[in-house]
């Protein structure tokens, strides 16, 4: 496998193996569950719809009971298979049904069947939503394709190696989380989690589905907006033909065309009215025939940054100011890992977060699937998101000099660049690239952050450049927390336990100035931690009752409302949940007790200054 493959495109109903293998399926015991990895049964592991940006009516989830194996990752085939696997969830999650970590030298195989009551009409598509890290997909015996990279979505099409009847699926997953001499990108995954960075996962981690597309068809969408009220709809047709599209709100057309819309009067989307349009999208032959037929939306908003009248940059969204408030947010699970539990436990920290009256979220160093995106489109969630970190670092430079007087700094003036091979870049810059066109149509995606507290860093102005250059839209932060290089459009600091930033630099005086991280103020619950005996991380000591707690927190948000008046533009709170050996979250690991509930949340914040 040594391409990377960053294509995406939905599906019908399944036959699912009997009754019986449903019934023989149990979660892995774990000191933690959720209240929907609890309820969850095969039969509903992850039934939404997988693609909301581009909507096909009829679609297929194969999500379910596999068959799965393990062997050396030398092996050309499976073996005997050892036991069933609930998709999609990654082989060491408890719900997987198995709990077993996969080793840098191992290979997980996975196996199902799926009928046909005919062969296509037209062409077939095999959709993988994300599978951590290296597939070669095979059906029927023969070789579909293989792709690598464990964030983002792909597919194939499997229409020459079909039959009417039954069909076989054979995907083999390897996964080299902190090998050495690695460059793979792995996020918060270790061999050995510890602190900051939890349990690995392999294999299969998101839907897997199918959908039936005519020979000419629609592969992508790609939407972007102004404004006044334009909106460019730019297809990836397969075959040939053209588009013509309509835009309603609310049932009601507000305009039609081509790729390009025209809308009258425009609402744009706010985090306070997050106004979405319906678009259909048809792909029509010269006579004007549909060839194909696609639903999707769009929210019409632009995003940029301003001097105020004292001269700091300020957040725009729409050409008002914005104070960006939100936590830092993992996307981790006590029984799924980095798969959610369910569709409903992915709103349901969202909606906590909207409730606290946080108007944005930093996503850390992950790719959710997309309907996350999509929630966060709907509810008006603002989305900072991070490109998944991986491969060596360069020593870390903070954005305060007073921090690089520590032994081994380097020199306030002199931050550094790890040494990357044009290999291992091109890789790099692939899960970016394939990150920004998987996400980039979504209006919640306002600041791209390429980099994180020096994390595989390299190359810093040519990545810098080239994102600002490929998504002019968006605002970039291009190394959150330090090892500043002048590019992009943001200054961050990270300060633990509470915020500060240091504005007498001159560096940073043409650039946004952020606290991308603050907090991790820390609050054990018992009953609801991974291990009652072990030593916790936390910033700042742990304190000594919840009140305590609670008036950290309180004198975090309201010394980031000093630095607001002071020129500071974002906060970003570590963080929304505990995670593994992290008590520092909002809500526990296991989202059954929330810490702080979200009204004096949102008091607090408010009488901060943070919510006008």
């Amino acid at each position: 496998m040594n391409k990377l493959v960053a294509i995406v495109s939905a599906a019908f109903a399944l036959a699912v193996p009997g009754a019986r293998l449903a019934d023989a399926w149990q979660p892995v015991a774990s000191p933690l569950m959720t209240p929907w990895g609890e309820k969850l049964t095969p039969q509903d592991a992850w039934t939404e719809y997988p693609r909301p940006r581009m909507v096909r009516e009829r679609w297929r989830n194969l999500n379910g009971l596999w068959e799965y194996a393990i062997t050396p990752d030398s092996a050309t085939s499976a073996g005997p298979w050892a036991g069933r696997i609930l998709v999609p969830f990654a082989i060491e999650a408890p719900l997987s049904g198995v709990g077993r970590d996969l080793g840098p030298k191992e290979a997980l195989w996975y196996r199902r069947s799926f009928d046909l009551d005919a062969a296509p009409a037209g062409r077939l598509l095999l959709h993988f939503e994300a599978v951590d890290h290296g597939a070669d997909v095979w059906v029927n015996g023969t070789r579909a394709g293989d792709h690598v990279g464990g964030t983002l979505a792909f597919s194939f099409d499997i229409t020459p190696l079909v039959k009417a009847g039954s069909n076989e699926v054979v995907v083999k997953v390897v996964d080299r989380t902190n090998a050495r001499y690695s460059y793979q990108l792995v996020g918060k995954q270790a061999l050995n989690p510890k602190g900051i960075f939890y349990h690995r996962c392999s294999g299969i981690w998101q839907t897997v589905w199918m959908e039936e597309v005519p020979e000419n068809h629609l592969r992508g969408l790609e939407v972007s907006t102004t404004l006044d009220g334009r909106v460019d709809v730019r297809p990836d047709i397969v075959g040939t033909g053209e588009i013509r599209t309509r835009l309603l709100l609310g049932g009601r057309l507000v305009a039609e065309g081509g790729e390009t819309l025209t809308v009258a009067s425009p609402r744009p989307w706010t985090p306070d009215e997050p106004t979405l349009y319906d678009l259909e999208v048809e792909l029509r032959d010269a006579r004007g025939g549909v060839l194909d037929r696609v639903t999707s939306y769009v929210g019409i908003r632009e995003v940029g940054r301003v001097k105020d009248a004292d001269g700091h940059w300020r957040l725009t969204l729409n050409g008002e100011e914005v104070f960006h408030l939100g936590p830092l947010d993992q996307g981790w699970w006590p029984d799924g890992l980095l798969t959610p539990p369910s569709d409903e436990a992915m709103l349901f920290d969202l909606q906590f977060l909207k409730q606290a009256g946080f108007n944005m979220v930093r996503k850390h160093i992950k790719v959710e699937p997309r309907r996350y995106y999509y929630h966060c489109d709907r509810l008006g969630m603002l989305v900072w998101q991070d490109q998944v970190s991986g491969g060596p670092n360069p020593k870390w430079h903070w954005l305060d000099p007073e921090r690089n007087k520590e032994p081994n700094r380097p020199a306030p003036s002199d931050p550094k660049d790890a040494d990357w091979p044009d290999e291992a870049h091109a890789y790099w810059m692939g899960g970016l690239r394939g990150m920004i066109d998987q996400l980039g149509s979504h209006p919640c995606i306002v600041m791209w952050t390429p980099f994180n507290e020096a994390w595989g860093q390299h190359r810093t102005m040519e990545v810098g450049e080239w994102v600002t250059g490929y998504d002019p839209s968006r605002l970039v932060n291009i190394a959150s927390g330090g090892n500043f290089f002048p590019v992009g459009h943001v200054a961050d600091m990270h300060s633990y336990p509470h915020p500060v930033f240091p504005f007498h630099i001159p560096d940073y005086a043409d650039f946004v100035k952020v606290v991308g991280e603050f907090g991790g103020h820390g609050w054990k619950v018992p009953g609801h931690v991974m291990d009652e005996k072990a030593d916790y991380f936390v910033y700042g000591g742990m304190p000594r009752d919840k009140d305590e707690f609670q008036g950290r927190y309180d004198e975090s948000i309201r010394l980031l409302g000093q630095l607001r008046g002071q020129g500071v533009a974002a906060g970003v709170y570590t963080q929304t949940t505990d995670v593994e050996s992290e008590i520092n979250g909002l809500l526990t690991y296991d989202r059954k007790v929330i810490k702080i509930p979200a009204a004096s949340l949102k008091k607090m914040h408010g009488e901060a200054g943070l919510l006008r």
